[in-house]
């Protein structure tokens, strides 16, 4: 059995009563959440003195809560490591690098063929594999393997050389050679230590006895570290072995993988279409009998940038067309994809339209402005002449045809002083503009573990039949970098214990996480579609400064059925300050770049730019490998958060009510005074107003000091975890099936012309309802505007009278007597009241309003 010890050993320190010290690490608020301790340099030296931490909370039963453990980790001093936020979960990584002087199994040289080596590890149960090499006696592989502790009870791991064609032909017969490992010998590795070399290790013979040596030697390196080592994300795990997917299954073990994704830089592409000439001939432009108003074909030009296609308004001058439009798009870094620019001579009847010209112009021609004038800016941007080339290619020295086809008068930019939004403001990552000469300097250190999650449902049927599954990720997202966990196979209860740094530039930004279900391994059904379980999001204002978080988050998804609750995903979230001075001055700064003030786009064009940005991130995205699915991508970015819903409509306008019931509350407060109700609390509010009437000075510095008091008060019942998902504030919980189901409704729709018209009527009842609100404020505000507008004669002659009245007694008399006169006259006594309604209430009713013009 070959030998793994290493140079330097490192021993467990001993108290003087002769028991071994164990450091055992704060317990935090989720009962996942176990620090684990570093091994030791040795996995044997420490399997005799085996220890267990005393905790209060831990894993659930068949997690790894500490003791001796495998290969004796989990006992020793404690090292310092960047995930301390997470549970350190230990593996036997084993790398395969190469081989050599490899000579073909038996039954392959019987064939007359050649050695097609590969390399498959065993340690107990599980079994990975490399892939192999035709025809090659000196092969390399350099792929790494991963057990877990928690699922091997295993204590020699071998390391076979096999043949593949031999395996097809002989199984007993495909091995090649050997080598065998005490997994108790393993050294251990804690980063940052450099990576362990790897060694030359000779086969042995499988079929004989006494480790009889072969020819040919591997080279192999064999080490226990944590999800801390550098080879974890690219590494073959364990749990993942029952992956098959389509083909060979590399496509599916690689969506397996944890990675990290980093968003393209995303620019706004200012294109002002000036003017154009000799782009219609006459020929042309008279040709088919359809013409304009004056006699000529219509010209529009279209600019396609990827798969977006934007156009200018019809212009009726065929021979020098102008317009002095901008089309604005969204394009990302690098610009591998061109504008193409089309000019088309639209005819009076459709159907009949021609394109006459195109140019295809790459977005390298264009300048990069970073002004923070934004749309100022481009208006300075020195414009240029294009030449057009007919749609229709021909030799270019054809005598018959010319290549020049007319000149378009172009005025573009690249602008870098806006921030490209991709998800809603509200829900906004990051808000630096585009240009990195722009940015801020960091504020603080935002740092996420992803634990775990308990009571996922299953998402899908088992490829073995009616049992259920689920293959559970999580995908986290704070500005540019996103991260993506890797795939633990058909497990309710994934532990990950991963944990990722992002920089944090505003402190008013959003932490958005979401759980999803690998629907692409073969082990399952799915559709294809990685199914979504449940989001979550943190703001990172509401977390204090160098606290750890750690909670326990409830998983919530809308689906057409109704609204599901599939578990919980456990976070341990930090925000580090860097500098308290300047998270305090951001909170008086734009939340956006300045350009978005100076020159703002209109709402309607913000939206059409965010679904292009949502279209460019998750394209991009999607070409990464393992690929960040269009689905998860929308998901994460709520792309479709702009689209009407009956449920999101009602939870706006109770938030809004809610808003009012704090106004609503002080009103009958006052009522409750005026009438008496409490005979205490009206005195107190009389010595108050008298005060008040007397001492003027007092009402602001009383108000301010108040203002204090309250929020001082109101510390100790702060909120001690970030807010969560509310169904209900949401209305999720209310909501019926079809509310549901036309949320996740296509746009336009896909669903049958009855359910369409069934959906109509009901938006006409809310809309009716909302209709009469509104119609009710316009008329109060009328009457208002009627009070000098002389559409009433008599009421505006009384209320002038009344003004010029008032003023003369305004004049007169102190403003402390008006004030406690007036106020006295409110806090009256009910003897001095009547049930009637007041003669101004009644005046004001009196007034008209446009109502009465409204067909």
């Amino acid at each position: 059995m070959a030998s793994l010890a290493g140079d330097g050993k490192s021993r467990p320190v001993n108290r003087p009563d002769g028991e071994p010290e164990t450091t055992v690490s704060r317990v935090m608020a989720c009962p996942y959440v176990l620090r684990a301790q570093a091994p030791p340099a040795m996995a044997k030296e420490a399997m005799a003195t085996p220890t267990r931490p005393q905790v209060r909370e831990t894993w659930p039963a068949g997690g790894g809560g500490g003791g001796g453990g495998w290969m004796g980790v989990g006992s020793g001093e404690r090292v310092a490591s960047a995930y301390d936020l997470v549970e350190q979960m230990h593996y036997l990584y084993v790398r395969v690098v190469r081989a050599r002087g490899l000579t073909a199994a038996a039954s392959t040289v019987a064939g007359g063929g050649g050695c097609n080596p590969y390399v498959e590890v065993r340690l107990g149960n599980y079994r990975g594999t490399t892939r192999h090499h035709e025809r090659k006696a000196a092969p390399e592989w350099n792929q790494v393997f991963a057990f877990s502790r928690e699922r091997v009870q295993a204590s020699v791991l071998e390391v076979f050389v096999r043949d593949k064609d031999a395996v097809a032909a002989v199984a007993r017969d495909g091995y090649v050679g050997r080598v065998a490992f005490d997994v108790g010998e393993a050294p251990v590795r804690v980063p940052p230590d450099s990576p362990l070399a790897p060694q030359w290790y000779r086969l042995e013979d499988v079929g004989g006895g006494g480790g009889r040596a072969v020819q040919g030697e591997v080279m192999l390196a064999v080490w226990v570290g944590t999800q801390a080592d550098e080879a974890f994300a690219d590494a073959w795990h364990a749990g993942a072995a029952s992956v098959r997917g389509g083909g060979d299954g590399v496509a599916a073990v690689q969506s397996t993988r944890s990675k990290v994704y980093v968003t393209p830089k995303l620019w706004y592409l200012r294109i002002s279409v000036l003017e154009a000439q000799d782009v219609v001939p006459g020929a042309v432009a008279g040709a088919g009998g359809d013409k304009g108003r004056h006699g000529e074909a219509f010209v529009v030009v279209k600019v396609q940038v990827g798969g977006v296609t934007l156009r200018t308004k019809p212009c009726c001058r065929p021979t020098s067309p102008s317009w002095n439009e901008e089309l604005v798009f969204v394009v990302a870094e690098p610009f591998d994809e061109p504008a193409v620019l089309v000019v088309e001579a639209r005819a009076a009847h459709p159907g009949k339209d021609e394109i006459v010209s195109r140019a295809v112009l790459p977005l390298t021609l264009f300048e990069r402005r970073l002004d923070r004038r934004g749309a100022a800016a481009a208006t300075h941007t020195q414009s240029q002449w294009f030449s057009l080339e007919p749609f229709v290619h021909r030799p270019r020295h054809s005598p018959e045809e010319p290549a020049f086809a007319g000149r378009v008068h172009l005025r573009a930019c690249l602008d870098g002083a806006y921030h490209v939004m991709d998800e809603p403001a509200m829900y906004a990552s990051d808000t630096r503009p585009t240009a990195r000469q722009l940015w801020r300097p960091p504020i603080g250190v935002l740092e996420v573990g992803v634990l775990g999650a308990q009571g996922l449902p299953p998402m899908k049927t088992a490829a073995d039949g009616g049992r259920g599954t689920t293959d559970a990720y999580c995908v986290a997202k704070y500005g540019h970098k996103w991260v993506r966990t890797r795939t633990v196979v058909d497990s309710s209860t994934p532990r990950w214990n991963e944990q990722y740094t992002w920089e944090v530039y505003d402190p008013c930004t959003v932490l958005t996480l979401a759980v999803f279900d690998n629907c692409n391994l073969g082990n399952g059904g799915g559709g294809g579609k990685d199914q979504r379980i449940g989001k979550v999001r943190i703001r990172l204002s509401t977390l204090e400064m160098d606290r750890v978080y750690t909670n326990a988050h409830r998983l919530v998804v809308l689906h057409p059925s109704g609204l599901r609750k599939n578990g919980d995903v456990c976070l341990a979230v930090r925000l580090t300050c860097l500098s308290l001075a300047s998270v305090v001055r951001l909170y008086g700064e734009p939340l956006l770049p300045g350009a978005h003030y100076v020159h703002p786009f209109a709402v309607a064009q913000l939206d059409g730019l965010r679904r292009q940005a949502v279209g460019v991130v998750a394209a991009r995205l999607g070409r990464a490998e393992p690929p960040l699915r269009r689905e998860v991508v929308e998901y994460m970015l709520d792309a479709g958060s702009h689209l009407w819903s009956i449920r999101r409509s009602r939870a706006n306008f109770l938030r809004a009510t809610a808003l009012l019931s704090g106004a609503a509350g002080a009103a009958r407060w006052l009522a409750d005074v005026c009438h008496w109700r409490s005979p205490a609390t009206t005195i107190l509010a009389h010595l108050l107003l008298v005060t008040f009437a007397c001492f003027p000075e007092l009402i602001l510095p009383t108000a301010f000091l108040y203002a204090s008091v309250a929020g001082a008060w109101s510390y100790r019942r702060r909120p001690r975890r970030p807010p969560q998902a509310d169904a209900g504030l949401s209305c999720a919980e209310a909501a019926g099936a079809d509310e549901f189901d036309e949320e996740a409704d296509t746009f336009p729709t896909s669903r049958p012309d009855g359910v369409v018209r069934a959906r109509y009527d009901r938006l006409r009842t809310v809309a009716g309802r909302i209709q009469a609100v509104v119609g009710d404020v316009a008329t109060q505000g009328e009457r208002v505007r009627s009070l000098l507008a002389w559409r009433d004669p008599r009421a505006t002659a009384v209320f002038t009278a009344a003004c010029l009245a008032a003023a003369v007694v305004a004049y007169a008399t102190p403003p402390r007597v008006v004030a406690l006169v007036a106020g006295l006259y409110l806090l009256r006594h009910p003897r001095f009241r009547s049930r009637m309604p007041s003669a101004a209430g009644n005046f004001f009713k009196r007034l008209p309003s446009r109502a009465d013009t409204m067909l």
